[in-house]
């Protein structure tokens, strides 16, 4: 990916809630760093022959966005998706960094297949790739992955994401040996023995539907023992996809008594409910399941107090052959790495929540999380940040898109809000009008 020498954004709005600030400045970028940021700081260097200079007016620059969840599917699937083509898709939605869960085949849990994924990133150039790895061998449940290697090859944390860690006392193990390298355990909240055969939400639509439910408390239960074990090993917890307002309740009331957990919730659980399911729509099959309107404002409001730290967009391409056929042999999942920033702009619209909040959970609140370099809007930083312009609209179309796959709801759905040009670590990874690259 390209790194340019010099250019100034001017008379944009920087939104970077770490610093406190919003505020309409000039930002000049030299040498992949932000040389300076503030009200008239491109003057002397906008006089450059060499600078080329960005009418920022009316458009938002904000840190880059961060990823907690995605599956690229590469290695084992990469018809569906890859390690380049994710990255690229990743760029476009402002993401200057993206963790990969494990879920491929071979599953990420040892050091060579995490080593291949960063090797593959590193290839490929733009977006930062961080993988996740394993906690059990295989995903299978019983045998706890060697976190230490897998930690020393970039790993940020360990999940087996797709299956819930059952055993109460291999969930111990793997937080007290999380513990020692200080990255989270990071859950799919499922009990497995009250989904089987599930194909959506319990409730008044499944029966319509006449799918077999997946109730609530089937998140709520292992949310509900993984934080007690969280608080007896003193270890981080980190719920993945969290869909239920029982388990935002549990969270809550965790962090209340000094519990060190955190969650994110997706764009599709923000934004439809399990009447989206209706018409037996495989767009619309999910996993955890898109639940009920009292658990979306739940979250909502979860997301708008800080409960719920991060917007994650669990990313999961699939092709054709896995979801244009009968709702039952459907395979969970939709992609949504281009489509998140567009369509959870409407949330700050509505006033559902801050801007500030939302810049917040898309990028300071999941950098922390993952322990990674804080993408940030501020003198002397590595440049990565996204240039958005809120007012622009566009329609995420089959062969427009960077990704793959096009299994989303929204396709064909008119978007307000698109992003323009992403740098990450001082690299251009998106420019979509060629201004700077």
């Amino acid at each position: 990916m390209p790194r340019v020498g010099l250019f100034v954004i001017e008379n944009v709005r920087a939104v970077d809630p770490s610093r406190s600030l919003d505020e309409t400045v000039d930002v000049v970028v030299e040498k992949g760093r932000i040389h300076a940021l503030g009200p008239g700081a491109g003057t002397e260097a906008r006089s450059s022959e060499n600078a080329t200079v960005l009418d920022g007016s009316g458009k938002w620059l904000l840190p880059g966005f961060v990823d907690l969840h995605a599956h690229l599917r590469e290695p084992g699937h990469e018809y569906k998706e890859d390690v380049e083509s994710g990255l690229r898709a990743a760029a476009a939605g402002g993401y200057s960094d993206v963790c990969v869960m494990p879920n491929t085949n071979p599953v990420n849990d040892t050091r060579a297949i995490t080593d291949m994924l960063v090797s593959r990133a590193k290839d490929a150039g733009g977006t930062r790739l961080h993988p996740i790895g394993a906690i059990t061998v295989g995903q299978n449940g019983h045998e706890l992955t060697e976190m230490a290697e897998l930690r020393d090859g970039g790993c940020v944390g360990v999940s087996d994401d797709g299956k819930c860690v059952m055993s109460s006392a291999v969930m111990r193990r793997a937080l007290e040996y999380a513990k020692n390298f200080d990255i989270p355990v990071i859950q799919h909240a499922e009990d497995h023995d009250l989904t089987r055969g599930a194909q959506m939400h319990e409730g008044a639509v499944s029966e319509k539907l006449g799918l077999r439910g997946w109730p609530r408390v089937a998140e709520d239960i292992i949310v509900a023992r993984d934080l007690i074990l969280a608080e007896y090993v003193a270890a981080r917890y980190h719920v993945a996809h969290i869909s239920t307002h029982g388990a935002v309740r549990l969270v809550s009331e965790a962090k209340n008594r000094g519990i060190p957990v955190t969650c994110e919730v997706t764009p599709h659980h923000l934004l439809l409910t399990d009447e989206s399911v209706l018409g037996y729509q495989t767009a619309c099959k999910v996993n955890p399941p898109l639940r009920e309107a009292v658990d979306v404002a739940a979250i909502k409001k979860a997301l708008a107090d800080g409960t719920i730290d991060a917007i994650a967009t669990d990313h999961a391409p699939h092709s054709p052959l896995e979801k244009d056929c009968e709702f039952d042999a459907a395979s969970p999942g939709l992609m949504g790495l281009e489509l998140c920033f567009g369509l959870l702009l409407e949330l700050v619209r509505n006033r559902d929540i801050t801007l500030e909040r939302f810049v917040d959970a898309l990028s300071t609140a999941p950098a922390k999380i993952a322990g990674i370099e804080r993408p940030t809007l501020e003198e002397g930083s590595s440049a990565s940040f996204t240039l958005v312009d809120p007012e622009r609209r566009w329609t995420a179309e089959r062969g427009t898109l960077h990704t793959k796959s096009t299994n989303t709801p929204f396709l064909g759905r008119e978007i307000l809000g698109k992003v323009l040009l992403t740098l990450a670590g001082g690299d251009v990874a998106y420019d979509m009008d060629g201004a700077i690259s």
